[in-house]
């Protein structure tokens, strides 16, 4: 029930609310659009702002540091639950930047993680012992997209095949490479999995940091459409790379038989 008090400031509210409102009507559309506009970018600049500050907490020491890979749970008796791969490969073999070793059986070996170089060490290896390398074997959980593309280059330049094994990991931008194969092996225990482009490193300098900030987005839109290339190049359906789109890039989505199999990402699946 209103007391009196209560009536009073209603009724003296009632013309300010009416004058408030009049006063909203008699703006003119444009002046509106720029306010939100201005405020928009207000908004975005303190955003970019708390994002700097973060970045250079360290004073720029940790801006060169790349991010961890993801690794799912090392469970060697099987997988954690039931949609988790069973990865066999020990996490400190593949947090180790990338060893690429001759095996047996015109296989070259790629374990760990795609450091910035890798691309260059593999076109040496290439180089070096090309007559003999058949098939590319994978265990990875990604890395570096860049060096990635220009691995995968290769493999389909020189019609090598790529193959991931069970119990083995090929994730992030590791598929990039897998799909590149003239044929692609994979066992159907084989842990390939995926998610959104992140930036692995940042410039040591930070008055880089806004700038690299500013550019994100552009370079990973340039990024994707460099690997829907590939992709379409090599045979894979780039539907696939939807599912990295639409995955975190702290999280993997990973691929079951019947997924590698109907995006064309394997051309056999073998138990090996």
């Amino acid at each position: 029930m209103k007391t009196h008090a209560n009536a009073r400031i209603d009724s003296e509210q009632g013309p300010l609310h009416r004058r408030l409102i009049e006063r909203a009507a008699a703006v003119d559309d444009g002046n509106i659009l720029r306010v939100a506009f201005f405020a928009l970018l207000l908004g975005t600049a303190s955003v970019l702002y708390v994002d700097y500050r973060e970045l250079t907490a360290n004073e720029g020491a940790a801006l060169a540091m790349p991010m961890r890979p993801i690794l799912p749970p090392y469970d060697p008796e099987g997988p954690a639950d039931g949609n988790s791969p069973n990865v066999t490969t020990s996490p400190q073999v593949l947090e180790q930047p990338l060893e690429i070793t001759l095996g047996t059986g015109g296989q070259l070996l790629l374990t760990g993680s795609i450091d910035l170089g890798s691309a260059a060490r593999f076109a040496a290896e290439i180089e070096a012992r090309g007559e003999y390398v058949q098939t590319v074997v994978l265990d990875s959980p990604g890395g570096s997209v860049v060096d990635a593309l220009a691995i995968g280059s290769l493999i389909h330049e020189k019609g090598l095949a790529t193959k991931v094994a069970a119990g083995s990991l090929c994730a992030s931008s590791c598929p990039i490479i897998f799909a590149s194969g003239a044929e692609r092996i994979a066992s159907p225990e084989a842990a390939i999995g995926v998610h959104q482009i992140y930036a692995a490193a940042l410039s040591g300098d930070p008055q880089n940091a806004l700038r690299v900030a500013g550019t994100a987005m552009s370079d990973a839109q340039t990024t994707t459409a460099e690997i829907i290339s590939h992709l379409t190049k090599t045979g894979v359906d780039p539907a696939l790379w939807l599912h990295a789109l639409e995955t975190p890039p702290d999280r993997l989505y990973y691929f079951n038989p019947e997924e590698m199999t109907r995006l064309k990402l394997v051309t056999q699946l073998a138990d090996s």
